[in-house]
């Protein structure tokens, strides 16, 4: 079965409930194993519209990466950010 990955492009418009995003956040990942591979960071802007912070992060299979976005933990975070930034997220099954 191949890996699913999150891929955000976010920015980030009031940081303290960003924070609480990020922190609730980061506990949902823990919970279902994900694997963070790119947070924030140094990027290059090639071809379309960007946002200054990028986020990868994988996860067993794409069950696993659906079964933590509609967490309960998750979901909870996620309340934080929607006043908090402009996001883009998508997840993607591996090859």
């Amino acid at each position: 079965m191949p890996k699913a990955y999150w891929v955000a492009h976010v920015t980030v418009t009031d940081p303290e409930p960003y924070k609480l995003y990020a922190d609730g956040a980061s506990a949902a990942f823990k919970k279902y194993n994900a694997n963070v591979l790119a947070r924030g960071g140094k990027f290059e802007d090639l071809e379309g519209t960007n946002h200054p912070r990028n986020v990868v992060i994988e996860f067993a299979d794409m069950e696993t990466a659906m079964a933590c976005y509609n967490s309960e933990e998750y979901q909870a975070a996620k309340k934080h950010r929607e006043n908090a930034g402009i996001a883009n997220i998508i997840i993607v099954e591996g090859a």
